[in-house]
């Protein structure tokens, strides 16, 4: 189809730039790109332009793009728009302190819940903005304007016009509420933004989901963008009823909601979606390192661990893991590790560790999803994706573990997918996202095995005063 419109998504993470080039209409890759991030927990912003300046052929075909990029980032910026520091990002802890200062100045867990939808944690960019204050006064004192990753990069590709954020990414930042009398767009608490920081700082207006926020320099349409838990959620497509458990280096379930949540007790992130929703959100600490782990301890590789496991029966002969390998946060037990219980010289063999490995991996994702149950969340199904969706007895296991059918969506740039869909949503000035086809999947049922989980959450439960 001749000059057919096309739209860019940009997924900056931690680690990389991700960047796919879609056909407007459904969602098609035409092309992709990626280059690396330097490590680390704090960034210059300037090497996440410099990553996307790779892709500029790439994205001079688009039409209209969107960023969603990594959640919880710091970007402070002086009167004139220039970065002050490098950025804080969301797996720096140094501000551990100011969080936990902060929960006791306003109250406890509960009012920040009420507030904000979440209990205040160490990644909330509020608490950034008092170790700032604190640590380095003279950078506080130049902090005119503060932005995250995402907003960052969507106003320089507008060409630096008007600074913009979206609901999704505003919800981790400690100092916006899902709960507004303005509508259904939330507001902003610029109250604890000014206490944290010291003085009263420009925060960026929150745009509809829809909404056009920009041009580039070469004539597309720049859309809000989002969080990257939001994109993957708007990449996959998710609607009422689907849990998205994403198996990484840390695990998370994330659920669509259109109400919003507030759980004091931590376990639940009541974040905002890139719709309009909510997106109640867990994530555990241990995922797919509990089967490397695993796999190291037998000497094999991950695929013949999925093999062990599948040789195993359900229960592993009566082995549990508890695996808290490096401590865990949902529950919070930061000082934990790993539990086996039940070992015998009948059950001990490869196929029993290796299935209790993966049978412990997905009962702690299971947990997740129950939490968000009590937010409200009724999963009909589990849509299985990250690196450890790969193993096949976890795809097997899943359905008997979870209790519901289990999809795996086949792999894909699903947070660059979703950032797409929104730049197509803008380039279409519709009430909706477009109704792009579902990704290709597999499909898992079998039957539920629920004396598997009975069995880890008494091994939980019986440690849960240990050190």
């Amino acid at each position: 189809m001749a000059n057919e419109p096309l739209v860019a998504g940009i997924d900056s993470s931690t680690q990389s730039t991700k960047v796919l080039l879609c056909r407007a209409r459904d969602g098609s890759i035409v092309e992709q790109f990626s280059a690396p991030h330097p490590d680390g927990t704090e960034c210059d912003p300037q090497h996440w332009q410099l990553a996307l300046n790779g892709a500029k052929s790439l994205l001079e075909k688009a039409d209209a793009v969107a960023v969603a990029a990594q959640q919880h980032g710091m970007v402070v910026l002086d009167r004139n728009g220039e970065v002050i520091r490098p950025a804080l990002l969301w797996n720096d802890m140094r501000s551990a302190p100011q969080a936990r200062a902060l929960v006791e100045e306003r109250g406890g867990p509960e009012t920040w819940a009420a507030l904000t939808g979440s209990a205040l944690g160490v990644v909330h960019g509020v608490t950034k903005l008092r170790w700032l204050a604190e640590h380095e006064p003279s950078h506080a004192q130049r902090t005119a304007h503060v932005l995250l990753p995402h907003d960052w990069l969507t106003w320089h590709l507008g060409g630096r016009a008007e600074k913009t954020t979206d609901r999704g990414d505003a919800s981790g930042t400690g100092y916006w509420s899902p709960h507004s009398n303005e509508g259904e767009q939330g507001a902003y608490l610029p109250e604890i933004a000014e206490a944290a920081l010291g003085h009263d700082v420009s925060l960026p207006r929150v745009a509809h989901p829809s909404e056009t926020v920009g041009t580039t320099a070469w004539g597309a349409r720049v859309a809000p963008g989002t969080g990257d838990n939001m994109g993957a959620a708007l990449g996959l497509g998710l609607e009422l009823g689907d849990v998205a458990v994403s198996i990484g280096t840390s695990g998370t379930a994330f659920a669509i909601s259109d109400v919003p949540s507030a759980d004091p007790s931590g376990l639940v992130a009541g974040f905002a979606d890139a719709t309009g929703r909510f997106l109640p959100l867990v994530c555990t600490l241990n995922a797919a390192r509990i089967l490397s782990s695993a796999a190291a301890l037998l000497r094999c590789s991950l695929d013949e661990l999925s093999s062990l496991a599948l040789a195993a029966r359900p229960g592993a002969g009566g082995l549990t893991l508890l695996p808290y390998l490096d401590g865990e946060r949902s529950p919070n037990r930061p000082d934990a590790s790993g539990v086996l219980r039940g070992l015998t010289t009948g059950n001990a063999t490869p196929e029993n560790l290796a299935r209790a490995a993966v049978e412990a991996l997905l009962s702690s994702l299971a947990d997740a999803t129950d939490y968000l149950a009590r937010q409200g969340v009724r999963p009909r199904r589990v849509l299985l994706i990250g690196g450890g969706a790969r193993s096949e007895a976890v795809r097997q296991l899943a359905p008997q573990i979870f209790g519901v059918p289990v999809t795996v969506p086949e792999p894909g740039e699903y947070v660059a997918r979703g950032a797409a869909r929104q730049a197509a949503w803008a380039l279409a000035g519709t009430a909706h996202p477009p109704d792009w086809p579902a990704p290709g999947a597999r499909q898992f049922d079998a039957d539920p095995e629920p004396h598997v989980r009975e069995r880890y959450a008494k091994l939980r439960d019986d440690t849960a005063g240990w050190p």
